[in-house]
């Protein structure tokens, strides 16, 4: 195992999500306290999701031209460093919506990015693989809830705009780490499951059969949870549960997600293989939404509510390593960014239909998501998968 490498590329995550952590609580309040409406608000964070759909692949594509993944990964970090200061220091809606929209773009393509880097530096070898990419997702994971900890305590002791300064520090640090973890390693993958890269990448990838299919999992799956973050809590506010146990149970489904990352979903990835793991979360999808449409009882909850280590995590795994086995190298940033823009995209859209879903059915809108993770499992369970290890030379 490259101890090296997985340590660097720990240190680069533990920073960027570390600074996502510290600032994702408090941003909609620090807007606020700088004056905005709440119709501001809407427009600032729209257009600011807007904004993040088109700069990941932009900056995906980019990498893949240039080859210089890691120097644009450092320069999307320094540039939203800069950017988060500026914040401190700009006034009205205007001028907070031009800077807002400039530190999402930098922003965007930074998970992308490290995610190319680090699928390529763990992707198993001939000689073995280098380190397990669970580990060093799961190490985003833990820190972002470490560092939403922080950022109450921050905010308690130096107001608001703290969060964006301590932000701008740890965003300044990963531009530094992202330039010291390895660069890609140039494969090649079985001509018969991808073809050679060319001028239109984007197209490509879109050729790839096994791409699509992953993509189309992704998007039923990871978009089902759109129902859950839009409306999971109002529906157990309005069934009589406290807060306090609510944060509980939004912090289970988050804990689950390491513990899947770290150790249970290598092992179920090479114990069932990625089509069956795509299955059993989708399936573990299905199950959780027909629970949560049909009570609000706190122990219920809690019993599927750690379903999402499946329902997210596994079915990240399963899918990196695919798209490890099926992307031409000069691809790989690309594929990233297509791949987030999908699930982006559909979670989007399907927040703007569980609204409709929800003011006519109520909790029964959850069964909606739960189909959808149906068809999610019958197409992962009707496709085979190429493997990093005969994809690697």
């Amino acid at each position: 195992m490259d101890t090296h490498a997985l340590l660097r590329f720990v240190a680069l995550y533990a920073l960027m999500y570390g600074a996502y952590g510290v600032s994702s609580p408090f941003m909609p309040a620090f807007f606020e306290r700088r004056g905005l409406t709440a119709e501001q608000l809407g427009v600032l964070f729209g257009t600011g999701t807007a904004i993040r759909l088109l700069s990941g692949p932009l900056c995906g594509r980019l990498a893949d031209v240039t080859g210089a993944l890691r120097g644009l990964l450092a320069l999307c970090a320094a540039l939203a460093a800069v950017v988060a200061v500026s914040l401190l220091s700009v006034a009205g809606f205007s001028a907070l919506l031009v800077v807002s929209l400039f530190h999402a773009a930098a922003l965007a393509p930074m998970t992308t990015l490290a995610d190319a880097l680090a699928v390529s530096a763990s992707a198993p070898r001939p000689q073995g693989s280098r380190f397990e990419y669970g580990w060093v997702r799961g190490t985003g994971s833990a820190v972002f809830v470490l560092g939403t900890l922080v950022s109450g305590q921050v905010v308690g002791a130096w107001g608001l705009g703290s969060i964006l300064a301590l932000q701008a520090a740890l965003l300044a640090l990963a531009a530094c780490a992202a330039l010291l973890v390895p660069a890609p390693t140039p494969r090649t993958v079985d001509e018969t499951v991808a073809p050679p890269p060319s001028e239109g990448g984007v197209i490509v990838l879109l050729r790839i059969a096994e791409f699509r299919r992953v993509m189309l999992i992704s998007m039923l799956v990871l978009g089902s949870h759109a129902m859950h973050d839009t409306f999971a809590v109002i529906r157990w506010s309005n069934a009589g549960v406290g807060p306090g146990v609510v944060s509980v149970l939004w912090s289970e489904s988050v804990a689950a997600e390491v513990v899947v990352f770290f150790l249970v979903g290598p092992w179920l990835v090479k114990r069932l293989g990625v089509s069956r793991v795509m299955a059993l979360a989708a399936t573990a999808g299905l199950l959780r939404w027909v629970v949560v449409a049909s009570t609000s009882a706190v122990t219920a909850l809690a019993l599927v509510q750690p379903l999402h280590g499946l329902t997210f995590a596994a079915l990240h795994l399963a899918c990196m390593r695919v798209i490890a086995a099926v992307v031409p190298s000069g691809l790989a940033a690309t594929a990233q960014a297509i791949y987030a823009l999908g699930a982006g995209a559909a979670t989007a859209l399907l927040m703007l239909a569980s609204g409709h879903l929800y003011a006519r059915l109520g909790g029964q809108a959850f069964v909606v998501m739960a189909l959808l993770c149906a068809a999610a499992a019958l197409v992962a369970l009707g496709s085979r998968f190429a493997e990093p290890s005969r994809a690697a030379p």
